[in-house]
C-alpha cells in the first residue's frame, strides 16, 4: 500500500485468481466530494501478475456504487443465457470521466484497466474465477455501501437483489 492511502482504505472490488488479480481500493471511506447529495470517492486500481503491476488511481460517486451491483446482477444474468454470441462486456465506472476497469465475461473472464483520460493506457487481465466470485463481490459492495453510508437502494428506490 502506498504512504498517501489513508488508514481507513478497503477493497471494494477483488477479481482474482491464484496467479493474479485486479482490485479497487478505496483511498478513504470519507468522501472526497459532495454535491446535491452525490458522494465523490477517490480509489485506485491495482493489477497484480507475474507480469506486471501497476496502480491507478480512479474516481467514483455513490450512483457508481450501485451501477456495480447492477453490473453484477447483469453478470449473473449472462451466465444463465451461456448461448449468447457475443460475451457481456461493461465499464465501471463509466468511462470518460476517470481511469476504469472493462468487464469482459468470456472463458476466461477478462478485466481490462484502462487510464482513461490520463495515459490512456489499458492492461488487460484474463481472470479464471471459478464459482462464488459474484457472492463474494456482493458481500465486499455491501460492506462498502455500510462503511460509505450508501443506501442499499438505487435512485428508482430499488433494493438490490438478495
Amino acid at each position: 500500500m502506498d504512504t498517501n492511502t489513508q488508514p481507513d482504505a478497503m477493497e471494494l472490488i477483488r477479481l482474482a485468481d491464484p496467479s493474479q488479480s485486479v482490485t479497487v481500493r478505496l483511498r478513504s471511506t470519507e468522501p472526497t466530494l459532495e454535491s446535491l447529495g452525490v458522494r465523490y470517492y477517490d480509489a485506485e486500481a491495482v493489477v497484480t501478475s507475474d507480469f506486471v503491476n501497476g496502480t491507478v488511481r480512479l474516481g467514483f460517486d455513490s450512483e457508481d456504487l450501485l451501477d456495480w451491483g447492477r453490473l453484477l446482477d447483469a453478470i449473473e444474468e449472462n451466465e444463465q443465457e451461456a448461448d449468447l454470441d457475443e460475451p457481456f462486456t461493461a465499464d465501471w465506472p463509466r468511462s470518460g470521466r476517470t481511469a476504469y476497469l472493462r468487464f469482459i465475461a468470456d472463458d476466461p473472464y477478462v478485466v481490462e484497466v484502462h487510464d482513461g483520460p490520463g495515459t490512456q493506457i489499458a492492461v488487460s487481465v484474463p481472470l479464471d474465477m471459478g464459482d462464488g466470485w459474484i457472492a463474494e463481490s456482493r458481500k465486499r459492495l455491501a460492506g462498502a455501501r455500510a462503511a460509505l453510508g450508501v443506501g442499499g437502494e438505487d435512485h428508482h428506490g430499488t433494493p438490490p437483489r438478495p
